[in-house]
């Protein structure tokens, strides 16, 4: 009859094992005499810190890197580093639509004044007045031109994207619209390209 075969250590014992020679190795205790380390002495030597000794400084370092994080991001919105930008702000398409949308002139960036202006002439002028009638048809032929300078510059820039990157990615087309309407020097990231000065 053959022998009974012995049983494969398991994953715990190896573990052990495993420490019991790396604990052995850093107290300098070389070769086959090295008495074997007690299972207390295994457990204290795989055991790692969960939370840092100084907490104080663990969180003043922490706060530090936040901040160097927010002062990477806040310069990269000012020149455009790829880099630290928001996750919204990122990608080569994102990228182009941004310039695309700064090299043109939008009715858009002054819908807000032409909003403020009338905002400010309906407090001076009377509901009941015949002048009421042309401030609001003046307002809202303003929006109609918005919409639809907004409208056409979409259908180009999708366009363009298309001819430069293949797939147009989702809402890429709704990022450059809606930084149309925002005024150039108000938006962020800043331009990076003058008027004109379309990507190629």
């Amino acid at each position: 009859m053959f022998g009974r075969k012995k049983e494969a250590p398991s994953a715990q014992e190896t573990v052990d094992q495993q420490a019991a020679e790396a604990a052995a190795r850093q107290a300098g205790v070389v070769g086959k005499g090295a008495p074997t380390p007690t299972r207390r002495a295994q457990e204290a030597a795989r055991k790692r810190p969960l939370v840092p000794e100084d907490r104080k400084a663990s969180k003043a370092a922490e706060r530090q890197v936040i901040q160097d994080q927010r002062q990477k991001m806040r310069q990269a919105l000012d020149t455009g580093d790829e880099k630290f930008l928001p996750l919204r702000d990122k990608g080569p398409q994102k990228r182009f639509a941004r310039d695309f949308v700064d090299a043109r002139f939008s009715l858009g960036e002054f819908l807000m004044f032409g909003a403020l202006v009338f905002v400010l002439v309906s407090l001076v002028v009377p509901a009941s007045s015949d002048y009421m009638i042309y401030v609001l048809g003046g307002f809202w032929v303003m929006f109609l031109a918005v919409f639809v300078d907004v409208f056409l510059l979409s259908r180009k820039l999708r366009k363009r994207l298309a001819e430069k990157f293949g797939e147009v990615e989702r809402g890429t087309v709704w990022y450059g619209s809606m930084r149309s309407l925002q005024f150039r020097k108000l938006r962020l990231p800043k331009p990076q390209v003058s008027r004109g000065q379309f990507p190629s």
